[in-house]
């Protein structure tokens, strides 16, 4: 049985939260990093074929090493280094994370290898609403921001307030905002008449309400806006067993996020009820029939994220000697569907 990786990552930025991977092999890569979320980046194949190394980051030495010693990690509270692959690890991104790295090289001689340059960008996600028709939904991601319009333009109202459970949150007349109680990490842009709020936390959630009155003093019809702040889908695990009968039970999972929504799809079309022995197509454990076959994908979503697994192809559960397969994939963000790429889990036979 051959297993196939891979993830189609749909969102307005990437989440925070979310593992992402980045080959920083090539000089010039472009990586990405979730605010408060995970990088791997591959720097190099195996440090064992590299005499002495540094990755530096603005002249500062991020990473040092001889062949497969680590000698120095400024960041190891947060990072880990794995010398047999090469790759590193950051957990808890920052903003500080973003800029440009430089792995300098040496080989047994003393002689500079070829250096590498990496650019790590690191991002939030920002997600929009139209919050101007009364019981509006919207919805946030955790640790990203939101863009809320809560009216056409501030210069048309005399007066307004958009407070939530009794606590005004902004308070202006026409273009002067008279005060905003989160100004540290938002802003109030009168002209077009939206609110966006970064940093976005769990507190942040809730039911707001924005009472405008008229130049006569008189109240309008207030507006009513529910904002749900939602933690994005993270990595996605596959698991997948074949039973006695040569049924194939598959379970998909994902770390993080909140409210979770599963769908399956084969050779790229919904599966159907049909090819189920058991479970519901919307469901994360299913047992397809023995006669099924093809390339089974699971895909895991709330409001504000997607992931997909390229999942795994397969034709039949039982092997030539009689035994079965079990199979586990484990999919995050930014990890390439080709048919080269293997399970990066254990594949045991049971």
């Amino acid at each position: 049985m051959e297993a196939v990786i891979g993830l189609l990552l749909m969102l307005l930025g990437v989440s925070h939260g979310v593992e992402t991977y980045c080959d920083g092999r090539i000089n010039g890569a472009q990586c990405y990093g979730a605010l408060g979320g995970t990088v791997v980046l591959w720097l190099m194949d195996s440090t064992s074929e590299i005499h002495k190394y540094q990755w530096v980051k603005n002249k500062t030495v991020i990473l040092s090493g001889r062949k497969n010693v680590i000698v120095s990690n400024l960041i190891e509270t947060r990072s880990s280094f794995t010398p047999s692959d090469g790759t590193f690890r950051i957990n808890n991104l920052s903003r500080t994370d973003d800029g440009e790295y430089t792995l300098k090289s040496f080989d047994s001689r003393g002689r500079q290898l070829e250096p590498q340059i990496l650019q790590l960008n690191i991002q939030g996600v920002e997600t929009y609403c139209d919050g101007r028709e009364d019981g509006a939904q919207c919805y946030g991601a955790l640790g990203g921001t939101v863009v809320l319009q809560l009216m056409d333009s501030a210069s048309e109202m005399h007066r307004y307030q958009w407070f939530k459970n009794k606590t005004v949150i902004l308070n202006g007349r026409k273009n002067l905002i008279v005060s905003n109680l989160l100004e540290s990490r938002s802003s109030f842009t009168p002209s077009d008449g939206t609110f966006r709020i970064d940093n976005l936390s769990g507190t942040d959630d809730g039911e707001y309400t924005l009472e405008s009155f008229d130049s006569r003093g008189r109240q309008l019809d207030p507006q009513i806006l529910q904002l749900i702040i939602e933690a994005p889908v993270s990595s996605v695990l596959l698991v997948s067993e074949c039973l006695s009968q040569g049924e194939m039970r598959v379970s998909c999972s994902s770390e993080g996020g909140d409210s979770p929504q599963y769908s399956w799809t084969l050779d790229g079309h919904a599966l159907t009820d049909a090819q189920l022995l058991s479970g519901n197509k919307d469901s994360n454990n299913i047992i397809l029939r023995q006669d099924v076959s093809g390339q089974l994908v699971c895909s895991v979503s709330n409001y504000i994220s997607r992931m997909s697994t390229c999942g795994f192809r397969f034709t039949d559960c039982s092997l030539s000697n009689g035994m079965h397969l079990s199979q586990r994939v484990l999919v995050t963000s930014q990890t390439q569907c080709t048919d080269s790429a293997t399970a990066p889990t254990m594949i045991t036979v049971t």
